[in-house]
């Protein structure tokens, strides 16, 4: 899943360890239940995205992760908490089931932190008691790949990089009542937008990907919360021929939930060497 290659296609190639080891806008108003009107500008609602989700303070969270290459697909499911105000958070990922047949992959428990990723299950010669820590900033993707989840922050924080966005119609995410947005956004502008913590991976994402723009739904509730945002990535597979596709999907939901997430000892982080897979 986490290599100590960082190139242009280190990513891909990351994911790929992890499956393996397992133009115009328009505008549409909404209400909601916030003291200030929430915009009609799509754009400047995606805009608003992640600082909503601060307000809202903390959310349980659902991912899936699906990547396309060389004729196969496979998906990674996860699912935790996040504190958007500490911008800390923790998931439990599934890894797919091994089409060879051997033994099942133990869930990966990760926690997440500004520039910081730990993992815990990691494998790879990794003892069973310790974690893993990864720096987001060196990683070609800014780890919004390479964990087999997206950080659900930064999945919102994406969205202030949003160039286009248009209003698609009204459905339901989990009984919820929404509105869905589809338009295009720009890594290196969401860069420079971003909070401290997610501004280095995000500026690694934009250099590291096939192209810095990003397709994405996203779906608003009456209170301009994300409950649940798609984003579209595109890797150079190796040897500069063709690309990875990669979907990551974030689901929110029961906003306010307590979230208790306590970041690993220095003697709990294991300092060997990751073995490749």
């Amino acid at each position: 899943m986490v290599t100590r290659r960082h190139s242009r296609t280190g990513a891909a190639l990351a994911a790929a360890g992890l499956i393996a080891g397992a133009t115009g806008v328009t505008g549409c108003a909404i209400g909601g239940l916030t003291d200030d009107p929430l915009p009609s500008d799509p754009v400047d609602l995606m805009h608003r995205a992640a600082p909503t989700l601060v307000r809202a303070g903390s959310s349980k969270a659902r991912t899936e992760m699906e990547m396309a290459t060389g004729g196969t697909r496979v998906t990674i499911h996860g699912e935790g908490v996040y504190d958007y105000g500490r911008q800390l958070g923790r998931l439990k990922v599934l890894l797919p089931h091994d089409p060879a047949g051997r033994e099942e992959h133990r869930p990966i428990t990760e926690l997440l932190a500004p520039g910081a990723l730990f993992m815990k299950n990691r494998g790879a010669g990794v003892p069973a008691d310790k974690w893993v820590r990864v720096d987001t900033g060196a990683l070609s993707d800014g780890n919004l790949v390479t964990g087999g989840a997206t950080d659900p922050f930064a999945a919102a924080e994406v969205l202030r990089g949003a160039r286009t966005a248009r209003f698609v119609g009204e459905s339901e995410v989990d009984g919820v009542r929404v509105r869905h947005y589809r338009g295009t956004a720009d890594l290196t502008t969401a860069s420079r937008a971003a909070s401290e913590g997610n501004r280095a991976p995000l500026r690694a994402a934009a250099r590291g990907f096939a192209t810095a723009r990003v397709p994405f739904d996203a779906y608003l509730d009456d209170e301009g919360r994300i409950r649940k945002v798609r984003h579209r990535f595109s890797f150079v597979n190796g040897g500069g021929q063709g690309t990875v596709a990669v979907a990551s999907t974030t689901l929110l939901f029961d906003f306010g939930v307590p979230v208790a997430v306590r970041l690993p000892r220095p003697e709990d982080i294991y300092a060997g060497k990751i073995a490749e897979e």
